[in-house]
């Protein structure tokens, strides 16, 4: 599927997903969490927002981001909310942005 913008550039349903990921990583403190669950397994929200320098309920606003992406997923466990990464996404992700590295290259 490809949608028009404006301008008429195409956008290929890979280039919107692509776009809608980095959007949702598109914050610093997003990307530390989703380095924090990446690099550690799973963790507790009040481990995440103790390990950042932001209020609880500004890490609870950037998991709801991410979690909304696909790129991470949570598990409530009363009280607590546990997080982890979707590894499913993030190797989209990862092969998303590889497409990109492999046409500069051919074109290089």
């Amino acid at each position: 599927m490809a949608v028009s913008s404006r301008r008429g550039a195409r956008a290929n349903a890979a280039d919107i997903e692509l776009a809608r990921l980095a959007k949702a990583l598109g914050h610093p403190a997003r990307v530390a969490i989703v380095r924090m669950l990446a690099e550690g397994g799973e963790c507790v929200c009040g481990d995440i927002v103790s390990r950042l320098p932001l209020a609880q309920a500004t890490v609870s606003q950037h998991l709801k981001v991410l979690k909304q992406a696909g790129l991470i997923q949570g598990e409530i466990d009363p009280p607590r909310v546990c997080y982890c990464i979707q590894p499913e996404t993030l190797k989209k992700l990862q092969t998303l942005v590889a497409d990109i590295g492999a046409a500069a290259r051919r074109k290089a």
